[in-house]
């Protein structure tokens, strides 16, 4: 878990929420009405006020019309850094996740972020230590939260995750978050653009014992490879290393359960809770 020299300000992203703060208070409205004329949850709109949030293209276009700002949030957003509350080592693959075409990921220790809900991520966070401030637990979750506009954006991109099922067995933040979390995985799979494979429990066969890896397919159609240890990643440009992490991805693709039979497997799960 990054500490405060490894995270960026978060300044420009709460003058946004300030702002448009100041134009809903202009328009007389309250939270929970901006809200309804967005069509975005309350909680939604909060934490974009509060910076907590990085809101999307169609919020900013949505609010700027229903406020009339005069452009100013159009002209805010694109000086607002998508990038704060990552760690200084996941930036560089994290630029390269905004043009991809094609990413690949294989977890063994959390649900990949791009899954993760709000409260499950909460849990993570606050489980490794040292124990971040308030402030830096926020800034943390909204970059992450940030990062999952990836699977709705235009271009696609063609999303494969494989995930132990280990992961989803140790109810990482409880039942609660748990059940949720399960719920949302659920919803994900019905995403065209995503496709989700669990690991099962018992696999004698299994070419992912080396840990975590991403792959991702440029607009160039070259591949890139990234992996996370504890306080360090790497990106892994060499064709014959890539090359390696795309032989090892497949042949855990084959190990895995099925889509289908991880969205049954899933089913079961979040039933027996």
């Amino acid at each position: 878990m990054a500490n405060d020299s490894t995270l960026e300000s978060s300044d420009s992203l709460k003058a946004f929420g300030a702002a448009l703060r100041t134009f809903r208070q202009r328009a007389l409205l309250t939270q929970e009405q901006l809200a309804e004329r967005l069509s975005y949850s309350h909680a939604s709109v909060a934490s974009v006020e509060q910076g907590r949030r990085m809101p999307t293209a169609a919020f900013v276009e949505r609010a700027e019309e229903e406020l009339e700002a005069f452009g100013v949030l159009r002209a805010m957003i694109r000086h607002v850094g998508r990038q704060r509350g990552l760690a200084v080592w996941f930036r560089e693959w994290a630029q390269l996740e905004e043009v991809a075409v094609a990413l690949c990921t294989y977890e063994c220790r959390v649900v990949p972020g791009l899954l993760q809900t709000e409260a499950y991520t909460r849990a993570v966070m606050l489980n490794v230590p040292p124990p971040p401030s308030e402030e830096q637990l926020e800034q943390r979750i909204a970059a992450r939260l940030a990062r999952q506009e990836l699977l709705g954006r235009r271009p696609p991109i063609a999303f494969s995750f494989i995930v132990e099922e280990s992961v989803l067995l140790r109810h990482t933040g409880g039942e609660d978050v748990t059940r949720e979390l399960i719920d949302h995985l659920l919803a994900s799979t019905e995403l065209w653009n995503v496709e989700l494979q669990i690991m099962p429990l018992r696999q004698p066969c299994h070419a992912g014992t080396d840990g975590p890896m991403r792959l991702l397919e440029t607009p160039e159609r070259q591949w890139v490879g990234y992996s996370e240890g504890q306080k360090t990643g790497q990106l892994v440009c060499d064709r014959e290393a890539v090359s390696v992490m795309q032989m090892r991805y497949a042949k855990m693709r084959s190990q895995a359960l099925s889509p289908a039979d991880s969205v049954e497997l899933l089913r079961r799960m979040r039933g027996a809770l």
